[in-house]
């Protein structure tokens, strides 16, 4: 083993091969089980792929195409249906063949849309529209030859809509600011009349489950009908539950203090699915951010582990083929993302890389679930790793990185992160924080964030710091901060309520002025704050309280600032304020802004740039100073 002091160890993790992740966002199956697709962004543009059996790997879609589910955040890219997939792009809905021959447009360019759900006789196409502000369920001829109509409208927000196998029903999601998806949500049941000569049109609605303070996700019927499965947290976790519309009756499927859901900050995100054959549902499960797979048999209501899925700690987009076969998006703390396949004869089998793997696990960092006592007397949670080499090794203590989860309705897992490779393997010890007001923990720890953003995350951060201390773990004089949006207010915030505290700070499009961002920010979270501080103006010195901008003054750590110029989440103003603070003030900074990027930075060289900035600033006032 070589010495070297921590942070500087030479990582095969360069910022260029940092640039050159691909992100997996979706995996579904063709109807016949034979062909996967996913959805990938690679070289920061999205493209949908195609895997059949006995084929090579291929692109359907090329980068003319903008692929992405345009409400929100995103998400809820495509579907599939017979030989076709249907997709989002350009703010449109396309229909294309798996095998050869060209998209075809199904609606007008007007708005965005989302969530694509195509009837079981393949006639009509559901999805989710918004146009200046108005959300609403949407519907089409899957040959577009007629206009699009709205099938229901008169909610803020609607997502995850889904046919019964008859096409008589139409199951959605529907809920109204100031609450989040994760707040309160109600699980809507449309019935359509279809007289073959238009369009279908809702002739009753009725409200199955939800409220206003029960967060209701992903209603799926079961393949004959029979039954509707649905996630509710109406317990205090989010618990897989079984509708029977013939009886009328609702029945919990999954119980203990664990997560079967999880916050729909994006469109179409699963984490169960059916059997082919309607017996049994495959379901994910969250213990506090290490993920199963379980199967429930709908006759006997019994759960079953199913062990065999290797080293993978973290499975998403759950989908099952018609063959019974199941695939997902799998990773672990030390395996980066893959799409992977499972059924019971053959295991898992990997079907795609995300990266090319190069690294033995040796060299990747294992990170371990880490609990620490808060100042007043309650349990936070994080995950923990060490700095990782098998050719360099230091002396004393590690510096550490507190990474702060954005959100903040947010949580970490144990899979792979690059940011925690990245610096494990410089040497660095790395924390990312679940503080209080995070998901994964039971609704009762999620809801401590009401009226408290910018006090439990501050505090469960710095409590964490001081408990790896005293464990003798980290350098306690060489931690830095670091975090993006809702993190990067964290970031600011915990340098003016512990200056000097934290030896730098690393913010990425972080929130400096609450007031200006209920005002500026998109829909989605228009009236997050309501929840996060209260409503205006009966809040307005709270919204000042907790303002980074407003107490800057008090910032004397020296500071790493990001900010994309087109951000509509967290527009550039917010950093550019807290810029201006620190130049007036002669705090040491750096501050770096992105042309053509938004809310997170995609194109590959400004992550080149990102990173490459970021080690040699924590090399020159963390390691060095």
């Amino acid at each position: 083993m070589v010495q070297r002091p921590y942070g500087t160890w030479k990582s095969a993790i360069t910022p260029r091969m940092m640039a050159g992740n691909n992100r997996l966002n979706d995996v579904q199956w063709s109807s016949d089980g034979k062909t996967l697709v996913w959805s990938e962004r690679r070289d920061g543009k999205t493209r949908l792929v195609a895997r059949t059996e006995g084929e090579p790997t291929r692109d359907l879609t090329d980068t003319s195409l903008k692929i992405g589910g345009g409400v929100g955040y995103g998400g809820g890219d495509f579907t599939l249906h017979g030989d076709k997939v249907y997709f989002c792009a350009n703010n449109q809905l396309y229909a294309m063949p798996l095998g050869a021959g060209p998209a075809k447009v199904l609606t007008p360019q007007f708005g965005s849309v989302a969530s694509p759900a195509v009837s079981a006789d393949g006639r009509w196409v559901l999805y989710v529209h918004t146009y200046q502000n108005d959300d609403v369920l949407a519907i089409v001829d899957s040959e577009g030859k007629q206009w699009p109509q709205k099938l229901a409208q008169g909610d803020d927000f609607v997502m995850q809509p889904v046919w019964h196998p008859h096409g008589k029903y139409v199951a959605y999601i529907a809920w109204n600011a100031p609450n989040m998806p994760w707040n309160g949500t109600e699980l809507r049941l449309l019935t359509l009349r279809d007289d073959e000569q238009s369009i279908p049109y809702v002739t009753s609605q009725k409200t199955i489950a939800g409220d206003e303070n029960t967060a209701i996700f992903q209603p799926t019927f079961s393949p004959a009908g029979r039954f509707m499965a649905y996630i509710s947290d109406e317990t205090g976790y989010s618990q897989l539950y079984l509708y029977d519309p013939v009886e009328g009756t609702h029945t919990q499927l999954t119980d203990g203090d664990y997560e079967y859901g999880t916050p729909a900050w994006t469109q179409g995100l699963r984490t169960y699915a059916w059997s082919a054959d309607g017996s049994a549902i495959y379901y994910i499960r969250n213990d506090k951010g290490f993920c199963t797979l379980w199967q429930v048999s709908i006759s006997q209501k019994s759960n079953q582990h199913i062990s065999d899925l290797g080293a993978y700690t973290y499975q998403q987009q759950i989908d099952v083929a018609a063959n019974g076969k199941l695939a997902f998006i799998a990773s672990s703390s030390q395996i980066p993302p893959r799409i992977a396949t499972y059924d019971a004869q053959g295991g898992t089998k990997t079907v795609h890389f995300s990266m090319p793997e190069r690294l033995p696990k040796k060299d990747l960092a294992e990170t371990q679930l880490l609990e620490w006592p808060t100042r007043d007397g309650q349990i936070a949670y994080g995950m923990y790793a060490m700095p990782t080499s098998s050719k360099y090794s230091s002396e004393g203590k590690p510096p550490l990185i507190v990474l702060v989860h954005g959100g903040p309705t947010s949580q970490r897992y144990a899979n792979y992160d690059a940011d925690v490779q990245f610096f494990a393997t410089r040497g660095y010890a790395v924390l990312q924080v679940n503080h209080r007001g995070s998901t994964g923990f039971g609704k009762a720890y999620m809801d401590m964030h009401k009226t408290n953003w910018g006090v439990y995350d501050v505090q469960d951060s710095i409590d964490a710091v001081n408990y790896l201390a005293e464990e003798g773990l980290i350098d306690k004089e060489r931690v830095a901060i670091m975090g993006g949006s809702a993190g990067g207010f964290t970031v600011l915030q915990s340098l003016v309520d512990a200056p000097g505290f934290y030896k730098v700070g690393i913010c990425s499009y972080g929130v400096a002025n609450q007031f200006s961002l209920a005002m500026e920010t998109h829909k989605f979270e228009a009236s997050y704050n309501d929840w996060l501080l209260g409503p205006l103006p009966e809040a307005s010195q709270l919204y000042r309280d907790r303002s980074p901008i407003y107490h800057a003054d008090k910032i004397q750590d020296t500071m790493l600032v990001f900010q994309g110029v087109e951000d509509p989440v967290v527009p550039k103003n917010q950093s550019d304020s807290i810029v201006a603070v620190l130049e007036r003030n002669g705090i040491p900074h750096e501050y770096h802004v992105y042309e053509g990027e938004g809310h997170g930075f995609r194109k590959p060289e400004n992550i080149i740039d990102y990173y490459e900035t970021i080690e040699r600033f924590l090399l020159t006032h963390l390691i060095y100073a």
